[in-house]
């Protein structure tokens, strides 16, 4: 069994006490030093000296173990201490108020501007009542404005620190943000692409099935190929499934994706929809250019779901998916259904028609009516 090893006695101190320890330690030194000029006499000082002499050099440092909590409080009773110290006749002299540096020091430090100004005007009474030694009045002005301006100085390097944690703190939290926000857009990208395989696979599956017992009475030959499409759109199912799944998986994190389908692969969608029975031409226009990966994506999901809806609700006869290239691609897919609607209605496939379109910086747009149902995308291409 390993022991622990006892931690410093530093860590072993409560957080809220750590500054009163702190300065308790800095009281002390104080006091050490004041003690100093009483404990060894000088030759020019031999003593006796006063007992009060004692009591207020102790008065003149221990106030400073409350000099973050209290600083004006801790200053003042500093400076009536030095004040009754300098009126006693068996006293040692202190050439520095230790006591008073270490308080005006700590008002620039953690005080506020009015405390300071207070701080200001003391050290300046300080010096004109020491008017009688010019000597003592300059060293009291310079070491007591130096330790304001070192105060100062502290005060404002700890609020840099602290402006600089704040900032890095936000950009932490702003770049876990924007991780949650990809991470959403990815999630909502992959639900695209599982509803898309799964409605177009399901609507194949569904059209062939409700055609396979008369194929089977009229025609036995029809019948084996509409199960054999029904078998071949659910293996191309589990195939893309597979895929947009693997995008979820650890090891995908941090190595390239799967393929994604692209313009290449919409002819086999027309030939899937055309063994179900439905009419269905392909036809391309024009020099093809170059797409970017997420507009070939793009392309082949837009005609995708235009077929689905062609499948499961426009009752068509025939259906045409065309592609110009010319300065951008222009995707048509046009059946001669009564399907109705616009991209702005509530169906999940046509705002995903639209949102994909939008999301690659193109447009997307259907119309329908008597004479059959459109869906017209528009997608840009990469700048030569």
């Amino acid at each position: 069994m390993t022991v622990p090893e006892p931690k410093p006695w530093w860590d072993r101190v409560p957080v809220g006490a750590r500054p009163y320890v702190a300065d308790a330690g800095v009281a002390f030194l104080v006091l050490a030093v004041l003690y100093m000029p009483l404990l060894i006499p000088r030759p020019e000082q031999p003593g006796p000296f006063s007992p009060w002499a004692w009591v207020l050099m102790t008065g003149a440092s221990l106030p400073l173990i409350f000099r973050r909590r209290f600083p004006i409080l801790c200053l003042l009773a500093i400076y009536v201490s030095l004040i009754g110290y300098n009126t006693l006749d068996r006293a040692a002299s202190e050439p520095v108020a230790w006591g008073m540096l270490v308080a005006l020091y700590s008002i620039a430090w953690v005080g506020r501007r009015s405390q300071r100004t207070l701080a200001i005007v003391l050290v300046a009474v300080t010096s004109l009542i020491s008017v009688k030694s010019p000597t003592t009045a300059l060293i009291g002005l310079l070491t007591g404005t130096g330790a304001l301006v070192l105060g100062t100085i502290a005060q404002r390097r700890e609020q840099h620190l602290r402006d600089l944690a704040y900032r890095a703190g936000r950009l932490e939290r702003d770049r876990e943000a924007e991780a949650a926000r990809a991470v959403a857009t990815e999630r909502a990208r992959i639900a695209r692409d599982m509803h898309d395989v799964l409605a177009h696979a399901v609507s194949l599956m569904i059209v062939q099935a409700e055609a396979g017992p008369v194929a089977v009475r009229r025609m036995p030959d029809r019948a084996e190929k509409s199960f054999d499409a029904i078998a071949s759109a659910g293996r191309d199912a589990m195939t893309q499934l597979r895929r947009t799944l693997g995008i979820l998986k650890e090891e995908q994190d941090t190595g390239v994706r799967a393929p994604q389908p692209t313009v290449a692969a919409i002819p086999s969608l027309v030939a899937q929809v055309e063994e179900t029975g439905l009419a269905a031409s392909y036809s391309v226009s024009g020099e093809p250019g170059r797409l970017t990966a997420d507009a070939e994506v793009a392309a082949f999901r837009i005609v995708q779901e235009a077929l689905t809806n062609t499948l499961k609700h426009a009752a068509a006869t025939k259906v045409a998916v065309t592609l110009a290239w010319g300065d951008s691609l222009m995707i048509t897919v046009r059946d001669d259904g009564t399907g109705a609607g616009t991209l702005g209605g509530s169906g999940n496939g046509l705002i995903g028609i639209r949102e994909r379109a939008t999301a690659c910086g193109g447009a997307a747009s259907a119309s329908g009516g008597a004479g059959g149902f459109t869906v017209t995308a528009t997608l840009p291409m990469v700048a030569s």
